[in-house]
């Protein structure tokens, strides 16, 4: 399980980790989108499945819980895809921070929670003040600072609280768990540079499993 190796593309979807906690959130989740509900309803109903998920110990594997020296975020910052629809339309992720290490600021393109499962994350908030008419610009002001300890979950909403970036705060790399309404680390998204103002389309790819090239 999270073998990084990228032979066998079809072994790559559905449950790459597969335990009866991570099924039934996934089970949730796809009841959920198929109600006739808004995105911030969805979030809500789902919590308390992802919360029970986060409580739980043991389910997620080492190879899934440490950093990647071939990491495209930096940092050897660590994606592991646990889950993904083959449509594109839903993923599961543990995202490894290690120690002192912090994300690019970036958005996710899509509504889902995050939660944290090992160690401590201090998380910045931007809100975006252009109309985004610019792809390669964009006005940012911080609009939250948090800290989160293990079992602290968080909203993604497009595009409230979508851009942000995390910092490891904890003496252990930090996890946490991404529950998305894409295929996250295969769609382009955005880093954003808040001094400068730049824009840059990224794809920060999973640590164990291949994006198609021309996604």
């Amino acid at each position: 399980m999270c073998d990084t190796s990228h032979d066998h593309h079809h072994e790559h979807f559905g449950f790459l980790v597969d335990t009866p906690d991570i099924r039934a959130l996934i089970d949730e989740t796809q009841r959920q989108m198929a109600r006739d509900a808004d995105n911030s309803e969805r979030v809500e109903a789902l919590k308390p499945a992802f919360e029970k998920l986060l409580s739980v110990d043991g389910w997620l594997p080492d190879a899934c819980a440490v950093p990647d020296d071939k990491s495209r975020m930096g940092d050897g910052i660590g994606q592991y895809a646990l889950y993904r629809a083959e449509d594109g339309s839903l993923c599961l992720f543990s995202l490894v921070v290690p120690v002192g290490a912090a994300t690019p600021v970036h958005d996710h393109l899509a509504w889902g929670l995050v939660g944290v499962y090992r160690g401590k994350q201090d998380e910045t908030v931007y809100r975006r003040l252009d109309d985004a008419s610019d792809p390669t610009r964009a006005e940012l002001e911080v609009s939250k600072r948090q800290t989160l300890d293990p079992g602290d979950t968080y909203p993604l909403i497009p595009p409230t609280d979508d851009i942000h970036y995390v910092r490891t705060i904890s003496e252990t790399a930090s996890v946490s768990i991404h529950l998305l309404a894409n295929d996250t680390a295969c769609v382009w998204r955005h880093k954003f540079d808040p001094g400068s103002g730049t824009v840059t389309p990224f794809r920060s790819g999973y640590a164990n499993a291949p994006c198609e090239s021309a996604s």
